[in-house]
Order: C-alpha cells, then structure tokens, then sequence
C-alpha cells in the first residue's frame, strides 16, 4: 500500500519487479505524474487487483500500461486520477475481470482500441466520467456496463457490440431503450436452438412426490425413464440436471439462470427505465403522423408565405386589417417553421431516435422549436382576438369616424402582443418549466410551482381569448342581422362565415386546452404518445386555416394577387378584370354618397363585414 505521500512525484522503472506472491498493490492519493512501470511484476496469483487513486497529476494511461502484471485474472480500479485519455493496447496482454474508470472527471477520450489485445473485461465502470464515446472494439465481454452521471455519454455504440450484456445502468433513459428485449448473443443461439424443448419446460409440473412429469408427450415420459435408469441413485431434481449436463457443456450453461433447467434465462436489465414523458418511441410515434406532418406544416408554410408576399408587395395603402393579417401570418408561418423542424428531425432519427435522444432534447434544436411553436402559438391567439374585436369595433362603431381604429393605434396594440408572446416563449429557457422534458419540444415540465402556474397561466389566457372571440362575433352577428334591410341568403352566409371561423378557433384550441389543464394539475388524462396525435392533427388547425380564411378566401386577396402575378408577367386579364371591378366599384360608391342621405347603420355593417370576410 502507498498512500497519502504527496511529496512521491516518481516511481522508477523497475521498481516493482518479480513479485509473483503479489495480489494487490494500491497506489493513492500521490504527487506521481507519469503512470508507473507495472509490466515487470510478474505475479504468479490467480487474481490480482490494482488500485490508482486521487493521483489527480497523473493524466494518461499509456500502451501496453498492464503488460506481464498477470496472467490470471486482473481487476483494475482505476477511479477519482486526473486521467485525460487512454491510449491504443493501453490493456494489451491482460485478463480484465474488471476495469473500473469511475470518478475520472477529466476522462475524455479512450482510444477506439484501448481494449485491443486484451480479454474482457466483464464489468466496466464509466460512471462520473466525461467520456463523449465508448470505443467500438473490446466490448463484447462485457456483462455489466455501469455509466451513470456520465451526462456526455450521448451516443452508444452499435448494440451488436454488446453481445454478452446482462446488467446496464446508465444516465438517461432514452438509451435503455436500444436495449430493451435484447438478449446475448449465447441466449439467442440457444433459444433458437431449444426452443421446441423451452415450450415443453414451460408445461412441467411439480407432484407432491417431488417427481416432475410432463403433459401428454410419451416422448418426454421416455427420455424420463432412460434418465432414471442412467442415474438411478439420483433424486429427481439431481436427474434433470444431469441429463443436461450430458447433452450440453458447460459453457453453453453459462447466462443461464436454472429452477430445473434452462426455462428461466437470464434478460438484459437496464436503469432508469424510460418515463411516461419520454417512451420508446420515435418523436412523432405513429407512422401516419409522419406522413400528416409533412402535408400539414407545407400547407400553413406555403399558405402563410404566400399571405405575406402579397400583402407586403402590395400596392394599395396598408390598412389596420392588412396590418394585422400580416401580422397573424407571420406567428403562423413560425407555426409551420416548428411543424417542418420536428418532421425534420424524426425522418432523421427514425428507428434510432434512443441515440440521438439527448443531443436533440438538451440541444439547441429544441430549444429552437420550442421557442417557436410557443411563440407563434401564443402571437397566433392574441392577433386573432385583436383581429376579433377590431372587426366588432369598426362595426359597433360604423357612423362614428372619429371613433375608427387607426394604424397609429395598432402598432403599439401588436408591438405589447410580440413582447409578450416572446417572453412567454423565453420563459423555459431561463428555467421557468422547460422544452427539454419531451421529444416534441413543448414545455411539459409542471415539477415546481412556478413551472405548473406558467403552464396554466397560458392556458387560462387562451381559453379567455376564445371566450372572447366567441363574443365578439355573437355581438357582430345580432348587429348585422336586420330583416328589414338584409336579404335572408346573405345572412346565412355572413352566419356560416362566422360559425368555420368560431369553429377552427374550437378545434384548435379546446382538446389542447382540457388535457393540458389536466396535465398541469398532475392529472393526466392522456399520454405523450397520444398527446402527439393533438399536435398534428389540432394543435396547428389554426395556422393551416387561417391564412385561406382570413385571406386567401377573400376578394381583395385575390385582386391583389392577381395584380402581384400580372407584373411577373402572368395572368393579366384576371389583373385587368379585377382593377376594372374595383374602379367602377369606386366610382358607383362615390355617386351614391353624394345623392344619398347615407345607408343605415346595419347596411353598413353589412357592407364593412362583406369587404372583410368575403
């Protein structure tokens, strides 16, 4: 044992040598800074242990480090040293029963045939180290891999490296989902091999007499009786396995646990088992959602593209309305934007998702998405009720012109609607809930207080938006609605009109609403995998249908479209057709203001609703 001498900076080549009674040396807690000569050892014991610890100046384990310590079995703990890297054949010559690494803190790298030359080991301990990668070769020994707090170990090797694997126990549970259901490569060529035999063991049955007799099978009876006549002296457990033994060997034995026989294989373990926000599946989890997603985020990217060009290239004056529509097909375009980075990543991913699990959820992709979808959805909601009660605004207040909203007036109204909606969106950034907890980068995370009140702040504010919505246009409708002056189709229309835009506002909002209020209470009532089926087909209803409704539907849209496409050179006589509809439009409305008394306050309405909803 030498211990705890800082002042020990050497020990010389040689030092230790030609000692075959040696079983265990410990060197800790000293001032060395080059790994020592241990190769001249030469111990003759059948298992020998090596301890390096706290030598915190020693920072690499060099090639052939452990050669002609022993050729027996070694253990190696190697933990809490100021290992950097390990280099190639670093444990070349040896026979590893176990190696443990654990508390390497500055351990980053180990060379891809560190493991070269050498057998096993069959325990391996990486846990607290900052490892970003296992090496590919030498793993096949291993029965235990002990990897927890190792928060860099992202990435696993391939599974099939793993091919002896019984115990994991690891940092994050994504990763014990490449093992779930995996067997050692032994156990699957056995139980391919016996596996008629393992569905006969699976119908024993144990009779007061201790005899064990097998249903209905004269075969078994007889492989029965010609045991008891090979080992008559036998009891009838001690036969069972002697007949084994005599049909397989030893080695073919081992991974397996015996209650008579073989029918209890030992299976792969692996901690921490996956979560319910985190299950063993791809981000998106349904086949048909894959195909969804991609359809619906084209539709509201392309739609809402579309939206924006025409209205920003526009040449006509910029409107309230116009300003607002621009602003609702941005926040919808960021919608699309989430949408097509989560398709994205999962075609990526898809059947590896274990691997690149924690890359994608700690990262900044994630964050990203989440920022996104948290930002658009909420500037999504608040323009809609801005759209909303401006519409009902300009109509209640129809024949007061010094009481119409101006633009002076909806700027700073959008620009607080962008300051909140983005800090809503940085909020779980800075550790207020998180866009971590699952796959699809919404902020799930409901574990503190100030998490579960910011989860539900939001969704109060939603459905009070949708309440108010709903509102609004209850009040634009009985205002519009005058027998006397309004024609029955027009008002089934303006109705019907109405009703889709109260309708996808619902959809969108009300299944998100009522689970996740649930959720937010800890009362789930639905789960991630399922949950994943809102975010496709309700959660982005919104920034498909918007920009057809609130613009691609509607006659000025269209004018201005046609005009946008007629200065590229396309589609002129639809250009010309729609400027000469507005010009006589015009001229028709300036006549009849100047030999009218006015129209009445719901022909107004009625005109004000038709130019914006047509």
């Amino acid at each position: 044992l030498i211990l705890n001498t800082k002042n020990l900076l050497h020990i010389e080549d040689g030092a230790f040598r030609n000692l075959p009674r040696l079983k265990y040396l410990s060197i800790c807690n000293t001032g060395i800074r080059q790994f020592p000569d241990l190769t001249q050892i030469f111990s003759l014991e059948a298992h020998f242990i090596l301890e390096l610890c706290d030598n915190l100046r020693m920072t690499t384990i060099p090639q052939n480090a452990f050669q002609g310590m022993n050729n027996e079995s070694l253990t190696l703990k190697l933990y809490k040293n100021g290992f950097e890297d390990i280099h190639s054949h670093a444990f070349n010559g040896t026979k590893l029963n176990q190696l443990i690494l654990k508390d390497n803190k500055n351990l980053r790298w180990i060379h891809n045939d560190a493991l070269r030359g050498a057998t096993g080991p069959d325990v391996l301990d990486i846990s607290s180290t900052a490892l970003e990668s296992l090496p590919t070769y030498g793993l096949e020994a291993i029965q235990v891999l002990n990897a927890t707090s190792s928060y860099s170990l992202k990435r696993l090797p391939p599974l099939d490296k793993f091919s002896s694997l019984l115990e994991a126990v690891l940092t994050y549970p994504s990763h014990c989902c490449a093992f779930r259901n995996l067997r050692t490569e032994k156990q699957n060529s056995l139980l391919s091999i016996f596996d008629n035999f393992s569905k006969e063991c699976e119908s024993t049955m144990r009779k007061p007499t201790n005899e064990i007799l097998y249903r209905d099978d004269s075969y078994n009876t007889s492989l029965w009786s010609a045991e008891k006549n090979m080992y008559p002296f036998a009891t009838d457990e001690e036969t069972s396995t002697y007949s084994y033994s005599a049909i397989f060997d030893d080695s073919e034995m081992t991974g397996f646990d015996f209650e008579y026989d073989f029918c209890q294989p030992k299976i792969l373990t692996c901690t921490p088992e996956p979560d319910a926000f985190n299950p063993c599946e791809d981000i998106l989890g349904y086949s048909f959602l894959r195909v969804l997603i991609w359809f619906i985020n084209i539709l509201a990217i392309a739609g809402n593209f579309t939206v924006l060009l025409v209205l920003i290239t526009s040449h006509y004056k910029l409107t309230v309305p116009r300003f607002l529509m621009c602003n609702l097909s941005f926040a919808d375009f960021c919608m699309g934007l989430y949408l097509l980075l989560i398709a994205s990543v999962d075609a990526q991913t898809s059947g590896q998702y274990y691997n690149h699990a924690i890359d994608w959820q700690t990262g900044s992709g994630c964050s990203t998405a989440g920022f996104f979808t948290v930002f658009a959805s909420e500037l999504s909601v608040y323009t809609l009720t801005v759209i909303t009660i401006e519409r009902w605004h300009t109509i209640t207040y129809a024949m007061q012109l010094d009481r119409k909203l101006r633009l002076r007036h909806a700027v700073p109204i959008m620009l607080g609607g962008w300051v909140f909606s983005v800090l809503i969106a940085v909020l779980p950034l800075l550790g207020v809930s998180s866009y971590m907890k699952v796959s699809i980068c919404l902020p799930m995370d409901i574990e503190t207080g100030l998490s579960q009140a910011y989860i539900l702040l939001i969704l109060v504010l939603n459905v009070v938006a949708f309440i108010v919505i709903c509102a609004c246009y209850i009040k634009i409708y009985i205002a519009v609605q005058n027998p006397e002056l309004v024609a029955a189709n027009k008002d089934t229309k303006v109705a019907k009109r109405m009703a889709i835009l109260i309708f996808t506002d619902f959809t969108c909002m009300a299944p998100i609403s009522f689970f996740a209020i649930s959720a937010a209470f800890k009362v789930p009532l639905i789960t991630v995998t399922n949950s994943k089926i809102l975010l496709v087909l309700f959660y982005p209803v919104n920034s498909c249908a918007n920009p057809f409704l609130y613009a691609i539907f509607t006659k000025a849209f269209r004018r201005d479209f046609f005009l946008l496409m007629s200065k590229l050179g396309c589609c002129k006589s639809q250009a010309e057709l729609y400027r000469m509809n507005y010009f006589s439009a015009y001229t028709s409305n300036c006549k009849n203001g100047s030999s009218a008394t006015g129209p009445s306050k719901a022909s107004q309405a009625l005109l004000l609703l038709s130019a914006l909803e047509k």
